[in-house]
């Protein structure tokens, strides 16, 4: 079976809509064709120390989304209103020419539901002399089926860990079964990458780092989500506990959403991160983030330069 024809019978994620994307047909994500709907490739500044380092990291925002978080800080791409549809030719060549302009690597953000494309595309860059490390940046809503299929491909897994409570996710992401999923998948990202390896200058060749976006008024969930995951993985992963949370601009149902994270809220979490034994872990200094860690979808990269203005 070609792996495009998954996009036949659309399983990609947890949801599993069976839609027929190839004959336009839509399931939750929103999204059909063959092709990709891309936001903005770029060299991006804002991840993780080992991931962003000094060049920056070669980001490609796809649009579209399995999720529908009540806080989502990337709506305008994670509804699939902003971005333009690419061929699989184009995002290949993107690819590369992310490694022209000296990125780090190679960083799919919000990639399930064009599995099939982007494997593609990676296998033809990765014929045409692609070197760089592949970072899956994910909401961590998969189906470790389906991640099998990256298995080669992707070299650093940047999961999201949402939530532990069910009631939590079914309320504020539309998916209560995402913490029955969650685990199943970090395993399956740990068993492809092992323990982290890191180059000369600090930067991450292969490995997981399981990112947690702290919410206001839910310490009590993050806590028990942080002591589930360190029990599990302890030092075969690396942890990310951010503070970056940043209320949308329409007020939201559930009040606490409404505003920051507070200093007092993070320390706790992160007092109690050091209390596990926790070590192996990026924090954000400075409290709650600003509107800077969102940037702007403005299709830098994505739509194909005249041949003047193509690099050599």
């Amino acid at each position: 079976m070609e792996i495009m024809e998954l996009l036949g019978s659309c399983h990609l994620c947890p949801r599993e809509c069976g839609v027929n994307r190839l004959a336009g047909e839509r399931g939750f994500c929103g999204l059909a064709g063959s092709g990709v709907r891309v936001a903005r490739a770029a060299l991006h500044f804002w991840e993780e120390p080992c991931i962003s380092g000094e060049n920056g990291s070669g980001t490609v925002f796809f649009a579209g989304c399995t999720l529908r978080c009540l806080f989502c800080q990337n709506q305008a791409i994670s509804r699939g209103e902003a971005g333009v549809e690419i061929p699989v030719e184009r995002l290949t060549e993107i690819f590369l020419e992310l490694e022209q302009k000296g990125a780090a690597n190679i960083n799919l953000v919000t990639p399930t539901h064009y599995l099939p494309q982007i494997v593609t595309a990676l296998d033809r860059a990765r014929e045409a002399g692609l070197s760089l490390p592949v970072v899956y940046n994910t909401s961590g809503y998969e189906r470790p089926e389906m991640l099998r299929l990256l298995e080669g491909r992707v070299d650093i897994y940047l999961p999201d860990a949402k939530y532990a409570s069910e009631e939590l996710a079914g309320s504020f992401s539309h998916a209560a079964d995402y913490p029955r999923v969650l685990l199943p998948t970090l395993d399956e990202m740990v068993r492809q990458t092992g323990t982290p390896v890191f180059d000369e200058n600090g930067m991450m060749r292969k490995g997981t780092i399981i990112r947690h976006l702290a919410l206001p008024g839910q310490g009590a969930d993050s806590r028990r989500l942080l002591r589930l995951l360190y029990e599990r993985y302890g030092e075969q992963v690396y942890f990310s506990i951010m503070s970056q949370y940043t209320p949308p601009s329409a007020p939201l149902p559930v009040e606490s959403l409404n505003r920051k994270l507070s200093r007092r809220e993070y320390d706790r979490l992160l007092d109690y991160a050091i209390s596990l034994g926790m070590e192996q872990a990026f924090i954000q200094e400075g409290g709650a983030a600003s509107e800077s860690f969102i940037p702007p979808f403005d299709l830098e990269g994505v739509e194909k330069s005249p041949p003047s203005e193509q690099m050599s």
